[in-house]
């Protein structure tokens, strides 16, 4: 890679970046459970959700370049963003994200069982609306349940956020309990 930072990466560009020693750092703003199923060898987890309460740890080397994490770039852009306004300027978001990662067979470290929030929503919502659909043949108006689970689903997807990861995000299993900085 030249001198000039990309704002994205992908994963090609992002080894060769790691292995030419140019100093570069991975931080990984997925949540805790996400990161220990799976994440890069070497990478740092800081949780989008406590990254603005560690920018004074990751600001102890301000020239590094911070390359950033996360399932499929959408959250990683967000701390990108978040970065840029805190004063980093050697910032790039990792293209595709853990998944591309992955599907490019690049080394991964796996971890626990814990499922990802990705997959926690869809049980979740799955549950609801088969129990909205089941309980409406006992009691007509519980088939709004899985109405209101797909208006949810869909303002999801709009907006790109999530009010029921946001929710499920608060059991014990899926909350941050550090900074690996």
């Amino acid at each position: 890679m030249s001198d000039t930072i990309p704002a994205t990466a992908d994963v090609t560009q992002v080894s060769q970046l790691l292995q030419n020693g140019s100093g570069a750092r991975l931080i990984d703003v997925r949540t805790e459970a996400e990161f220990n199923q799976a994440h890069i060898p070497g990478s740092r987890h800081v949780p989008l959700s406590t990254l603005r309460k560690n920018v004074d740890e990751l600001a102890s080397t301000p020239q590094d370049h911070l390359v950033l994490v996360c399932a499929a770039g959408p959250r990683a852009e967000q701390a990108r963003q978040l970065l840029q306004t805190a004063g980093f300027s050697r910032l790039t978001v990792l293209r595709g994200g853990i998944n591309a990662w992955e599907q490019s067979q690049a080394p991964l470290h796996h971890g626990s069982s814990t499922w990802t929030m990705e997959r926690q929503v869809r049980l979740v919502a799955g549950m609801l609306v088969l129990i909205g659909v089941l309980s409406s043949l006992a009691f007509e108006p519980l088939k709004w349940i899985a109405g209101f689970v797909g208006a949810g689903l869909t303002f999801a997807a709009l907006s790109n956020t999530c009010a029921m990861a946001k929710v499920l995000s608060l059991l014990p299993h899926n909350r941050a309990r550090r900074c690996d900085c």
